[in-house]
């Protein structure tokens, strides 16, 4: 399906959707279906607002921070490198605690738990 057109609220093609939706509605969106020659018309809404704190800047980090980490119970060879650099496994969490450089080091900053090493956050 190819999208063709994608409208705003407000916008022409919009008007029904957020009469229906209001403050919810994103966009909407013109799909087409060259296989069974029809057109769709799906709209984008938001479902749930929720408190977010965006992951600090890398460099702003003190590296003895302390960060918890999310590692699969079958990803043996990187719960072997945690292990080398003394990362702790806290079972009731299921998160690796170990500091931010040594996450660095290891190339795992991308399975930092933000949420979990927020100094306000009740952490294991």
């Amino acid at each position: 399906m190819r999208i063709r057109l994608t409208r705003k609220p407000g916008q022409p093609g919009t008007i029904h959707e957020l009469q229906i939706y209001g403050d919810k509605l994103i966009c909407v969106r013109y799909r087409y279906d060259k296989a069974t020659h029809k057109r769709h018309k799906t709209v984008e809404l938001i479902i749930e607002t929720i408190d977010w704190c965006p992951a600090p800047a890398p460099d702003l980090i003190p590296p003895e921070t302390l960060v918890y980490l999310r590692v699969a119970m079958q990803e043996l060879e990187i719960r072997q490198k945690l292990k080398t650099v003394r990362a702790v496994w806290h079972a009731q969490y299921k998160l690796w605690r170990l500091r931010y450089d040594a996450a660095l080091a290891l190339s795992l900053e991308d399975r930092i738990d933000w949420d979990a090493s927020q100094p306000s956050h009740t952490a294991p």
